[in-house]
């Protein structure tokens, strides 16, 4: 069984996922983080996380769409892949749905109501309502008075009734609908491409797909999100890609197993640790340092690794790069988080507050400068170096 270091690994994912690329070299389409989605939580979001990894993008492309999927969050995905999306990102089980809809289980529970069917009633009723962009406030009004008392719960902050929020959010994508980018609060919007030339929905209803085993759905390979999850964050254990679907880890571990059995995962070790990679990789004859270094968001990809011991071995550095609130963004040198970053804008200047973990030498202070150069040039300001 082939043995890994932990810095191979994560230089193994950094380059998998795209972070060595030059500026402007990569299609928006290849962009391999968009098979799992690209989380869109920030000011600058997915389109910066598309941007550091070598894609030319600073304005929201009709190729791209944003919708609720993976733990409730918004993440972009190619447009033309929606409806496979809506049945890759899917709980595997009725288990995985409970799990997943959080306190609307036990409510829904006590109604005698499976989760997947309460999550096709709410689908339903949202693309009735929702016919033309509409705010989200607006949506759930309509939608408390169209749904009956187990699918409500009394919100405080709100002081409002109003559906229990993560029926809310895991039933828009499969009611047609998607995000409109750049909207707070946001806009739902029904998506051309979840609907036939007739206008009737091209995703099959939840409790259809919840009901098939996963391995016989029609979902192609490269958005699997589970096999996402261990080419793009690999070499991965059972337990984190469960806990990053906020899945069941029984329901994982058996999708694992089938896709060990069919040859698509292999074991491997990181340092001693039995954990799992895609069969074609070799993160073992990972690129050897080479100065890359990025300005990663707070949310990007690579730091939702679930495995944060790996990313970050120092956990005293947990609680700063993961706070509940505020976090910041990381600087990554050569797969190694080498400090955080938080932006200081001020008029047409965006200058950068950071925080090195380790000495920087000029080299990485000169690379890190032009990072923030770049991010300037994202947002349309002038860069004001390091802050």
């Amino acid at each position: 069984m082939t043995d890994v270091t932990r810095s191979a690994a994560l230089r193994y994912r950094a380059a998998t996922q795209g972070l060595a690329e030059a500026p402007g070299t990569v299609p928006l389409a290849e962009a391999p983080v968009l098979d799992i989605g690209v989380q869109h939580t920030g000011p600058d979001g997915a389109l910066w996380a598309l941007t550091v990894r070598g894609v030319d993008v600073t304005a929201w492309p009709d190729d791209l769409a944003l919708a609720w999927t993976v733990r409730g969050a918004p993440h972009a995905y190619r447009t033309r892949e929606l409806a496979d999306v809506a049945v890759a990102t899917a709980p595997l089980s009725e288990a995985d749905a409970a799990k997943r809809v959080v306190t609307a289980a036990a409510s829904l529970r006590a109604a005698r109501i499976p989760v997947p069917t309460a999550l096709a009633t709410v689908a339903e009723a949202m693309r009735r309502i929702v016919t033309e962009p509409m705010v989200k406030g607006d949506v759930s009004t309509r939608l408390t008075a169209a749904l009956p008392e187990p699918y409500l719960r009394w919100c405080r902050p709100c002081n409002a009734t109003h559906a229990y929020e993560m029926l809310f959010r895991l039933a828009a994508l499969h009611a047609g609908l998607t995000l409109e980018p750049g909207t707070s609060p946001p806009v739902l919007a029904p998506a051309a491409a979840l609907t036939d030339r007739s206008g009737r929905s091209r995703v099959p209803e939840l409790p259809a797909v919840v009901a098939t085993p996963p391995q016989e759905r029609r979902v192609p390979a490269h958005l699997d999100v589970v096999l996402a999850y261990v080419r793009l964050l690999g070499p991965a254990r059972p337990g984190d890609v469960a806990t990053y679907l906020d899945a069941p880890r029984k329901d994982v571990t058996a999708v694992l197993r089938r896709l060990v059995d069919a040859g698509a995962v292999r074991e491997c070790t990181v340092d001693g640790e039995a954990r799992l990679v895609a069969a074609d990789a070799r993160p073992e004859a990972a690129p050897e340092p080479s100065g890359v270094v990025r300005l990663l968001g707070p949310y990007d990809l690579f730091l939702q690794a679930r495995d944060r011991d790996l990313v970050v071995p120092d956990r005293s550095r947990h609680a700063g790069l993961w706070p509940v609130l505020g976090r910041p963004g990381a600087v990554l040198a050569d797969g190694e988080v080498v400090g955080t970053w938080r932006p200081r804008p001020s008029g047409r200047r965006l200058g950068v507050a950071v925080e090195p973990w380790v000495p920087w030498d000029g080299r990485l202070e000169d690379a890190v400068d032009e990072e923030i150069a770049r991010l300037a040039a994202f947002r349309g300001l002038e860069p004001a170096g390091r802050a």
